[in-house]
């Protein structure tokens, strides 16, 4: 019988804290696969701050840093101008790249450091419990938003693909989702193509990821994935925001 299905060498054998239904695992293993195909395990650095990925080192088998909250696209910087020859990437929450690390991405990509971040958009802060993000819906409910979100008040969500995409320096910035097998194609596809970018110092490149949180939207796994498709991304639309000249 043909073994259509194996781990990829890049992930460990650690067993998931993630919650169920929860989509980071789909994305780890499609950065995992990447990272074998691609043959850089053993040159890569992913860097993770705070949030539900904070603990995304153990599911890697590769090198992996620790950042201050937002501060992850600081330490890539760094490092990949001491060492251009690692592949350096970051994963971030919304709540964690579009609040706190809001600036240090806006400027890193501005730069066009030849690094990838991996941005999970889920519409909430996941790991302390569900409170509103820059990127929450109008009007959906949340820990600290108990009657929907108030744009008067709070403004609108950030649109962060579309925001970074508007920047004059090149790079490639795409959304994809990973909510069925449909879109998880797309999204390994987007996510080699970010790391081929790195490999030929081409650019900086952003993969923004919607993704689901069932925990903390109140929502079964499956129940999350029909809203997430059929009210997320309406407003968050997939698709490549900017690639370099001549793609």
């Amino acid at each position: 019988m043909a073994n259509v299905f194996q781990k990829p060498k890049s992930m460990s054998d650690t067993q998931t804290h993630y919650c169920p239904g929860c989509t980071h695992g789909v994305i780890h293993r499609l950065i995992a696969e990447t990272l074998d195909e691609l043959d850089i395990q053993d040159r890569t650095v992913g860097i993770a701050p705070v949030g539900c990925a904070v603990l995304a080192y153990h599911y890697f088998d590769c090198d992996f840093q620790e950042a201050a909250h937002g501060r992850a696209p600081a330490m890539a910087t760094g490092i990949k101008r001491v060492r251009p020859d690692l592949m350096v990437f970051t994963y971030q929450g919304d709540g964690d790249l579009a609040s706190i690390g809001m600036g240090e991405i806006i400027h890193a990509a501005n730069r066009g450091e030849k690094f990838t971040t991996i941005f999970v958009n889920n519409t909430v802060y996941g790991m302390t419990g569900g409170q509103m993000a820059p990127t929450t819906m109008p009007n959906q409910r949340t820990t600290t938003s108990p009657y929907g979100r108030d744009v008067e008040n709070c403004g609108m969500p950030v649109k962060v693909a579309e925001l970074i995409a508007a920047l004059q320096t090149p790079a490639y910035i795409t959304r994809q989702a990973v909510l069925k097998p449909k879109y998880i194609r797309k999204a390994k596809k987007a996510i080699r193509k970010a790391f081929e970018y790195q490999m030929a110092g081409t650019c900086f490149s952003l993969v923004e990821i919607v993704s689901t949180c069932p925990t903390n939207w109140g929502k079964t796994p499956l129940e999350a994935v029909r809203w997430a498709e059929s009210d997320l991304l309406p407003y968050y639309q997939l698709g490549d925001y900017k690639t370099p000249e001549g793609d």
